[in-house]
């Protein structure tokens, strides 16, 4: 639900799962055939793991970072990993890229930059759940585009401040 003043969106567990789902009927219903899917995480591998179910196609994962500031509400420096992390073999073919939003369009830029270089990679296509209207970058498939540049709450962030103490006062009986 997006606030009167379009700052804040609060999405449920339920809201979150169907708009992946929608994100993946998008890619499917384009008819483009891929071989793998590249996750970007964090935010990418919820949607990565549920795609990657759904299409049944390896999942790869590759670690950015630019949020730190202001328990992760301010973004900062990009850091992307040196290496993909993936079952076997090597990231090549048909890619998907999936991350879970496109805010300022930096991070997707530079990876798909940095992925566009790696010769074994034949096409490469991208895709999130929402493109804030701020993004200098717009995937190739997306759900929702959203004109303001609101701070999106998803449902797993309750977990950002969850300590294991917390949680075994959540559990004592």
């Amino acid at each position: 639900m997006l606030t009167d003043d379009g700052k804040h969106l609060y999405v449920s567990w339920d809201e979150y799962h169907m708009l992946i789902e929608r994100l993946a009927l998008k890619v499917h219903n384009s008819g483009w055939q891929f071989d793998q899917i590249l996750c970007l995480a964090r935010g990418g591998m919820r949607p990565g793991d549920v795609l990657s179910r759904v299409f049944d196609k390896p999942l790869a994962i590759m670690s950015t970072s630019s949020y730190r500031a202001e328990a992760g509400t301010i973004q900062g420096r990009l850091d992307m990993a040196k290496y993909i992390t993936m079952p076997k073999g090597e990231l090549a073919g048909r890619v998907l890229l999936v991350d879970d939003l496109a805010d300022s369009g930096i991070t997707l830029r530079a990876v798909v930059d940095r992925l566009r270089g790696m010769p074994a990679i034949a096409e490469l296509r991208s895709s999130v759940i929402w493109v804030k209207g701020v993004s200098s970058y717009t995937p190739d498939y997306f759900v929702e585009t959203l004109p303001t540049s609101p701070w999106i709450h998803q449902p797993f962030e309750e977990y950002d401040n969850l300590r294991p103490e917390g949680l075994a006062k959540k559990y004592e009986v």
